[in-house]
């Protein structure tokens, strides 16, 4: 008797993103199809599965003074984001739905292909011990159903593997040239960021009496040091991979051209409009007490212990200078909870790239009110 599989696979809802001069589209989903596949074939039902969204969005402006660390620096203690769960965006839910979609199935799918697996190992023991013990070389149409049964599976497992590839949000961006021009500048502009030799994760900052601990430093800065790219969820394919900020006491951050992902796990993510994001970049004086990054620039020097005025303090022996670096900073803020800080060993980096994202950012805020 031969063996059949049978496994009903959903298409994933695709995304297409349309950015023009008349304002940002968003549309979830195809026309599309439940699948099935099995030892009889593979067919193909269809129907209508997604939704559509279009709609204007207006968020308050906010802007952010400029600071210093060590000088003016606010007091925020643990810098972290909201819970997750609180951050995404009211106009994302669709998208990232999706997701969820694309990541359950192929979940799904890995564990069909693990009992396929098993069972093809099983077959090909069977078949194994008809021969052994004989009864194969008598009834002889008992190891042909085997070996149809292992053929049978063997292509399962390849269908499956094929589905597995496929279980993923395709997202597709149609830009207008000048807009396209924009985002490739973007694009350019992190890269040279990300070449910076240091880019710390900020992960807390508080107050320091400078008086009584004799230092110039007004702020102790906790930051961890962190790795920036170019690359995709694995739930989302697209021509345009993301830029990638890693965060080390959070969910990471995947910057696609009109939202941002931020990932936790595959199940637990947030998605934010970029014309929502509160973006400020600015150069911080840090007191550099370890190794100073070749793509950095004394900019100023002080003591280990200092008077009020600057001065150093005679009454400690081997009172010695500590250089004073600027680095580049990043902060992101939003109203739902976002709250990350970078700071970036290579300041003019950071400053071409803060200058494109502005710009960048103005755009899509403009095209969102024409919504």
């Amino acid at each position: 008797m031969t063996w059949s599989f049978r496994k009903r696979i959903k298409i994933i809802p695709g995304v297409h993103l349309n950015l023009s001069k008349i304002g940002i589209s968003t549309s979830i989903g195809i026309k599309g199809a439940n699948m099935t596949f099995g030892s009889s074939g593979t067919y193909l039902n269809t129907n209508v599965l997604g939704i559509s969204n279009r709609q204007r969005l207006n968020y308050p402006e906010t802007n952010f003074n400029p600071q210093i660390h060590n000088e003016t620096l606010e007091l925020t203690d643990n810098i972290f984001s909201s819970d997750i769960h609180e951050i995404t965006s009211q106009n994302m839910q669709g998208i990232k739905e999706a997701i969820i979609l694309a990541n359950q199935q192929r979940k799904d799918l890995k564990k069909d292909l693990l009992k396929i697996q098993a069972s093809l190992n099983s077959s090909k023991l069977k078949l194994g011990l008809s021969y052994f013990l004989v009864y194969g070389l008598v009834k002889k149409n008992i190891p042909e159903n085997i070996r149809l049964n292992i053929e049978v599976k063997k292509e399962a497992i390849k269908q499956t593997k094929e589905q597995i590839e496929n279980s993923f949000v395709k997202l597709e961006i149609e830009f207008e040239p000048e807009i396209r021009e924009q985002y490739q500048a973007l694009v350019e502009a992190f890269k040279k960021l990300i070449t910076s030799q240091k880019i710390w994760d900020v992960t807390s900052a508080h107050y320091q009496d400078r008086v009584a601990a004799r230092s110039s430093a007004s702020t102790l800065v906790k930051k961890r040091e962190v790795r920036f790219t170019m690359k995709s969820l694995p739930d989302i394919k697209s021509d345009f991979n993301a830029l990638y900020f890693q965060n080390t006491n959070g969910a990471d951050l995947y910057f696609y051209p009109s939202f941002i992902v931020m990932h936790s796990n595959n199940t637990n993510f947030a998605l934010i409009g970029i014309d929502e994001l509160i973006f400020n970049q600015n150069y911080v004086r840090f007191t550099e007490t370890g190794i100073i990054p070749k793509d950095s620039k004394v900019i100023d020097r002080t003591w280990a212990k200092v008077n009020k005025n600057g001065t150093p303090d005679k009454r400690f022996k081997g009172n010695y200078q500590i250089p004073i670096v600027r680095y580049g900073e990043i902060k992101l803020r939003t109203n739902t909870g976002l709250n990350e800080e970078y700071e970036f060993s290579n300041y003019e980096f950071t400053e071409e790239f803060g200058k494109v994202f502005r710009d960048y950012q103005s755009t899509i805020k403009s095209l969102k009110q024409l919504n």
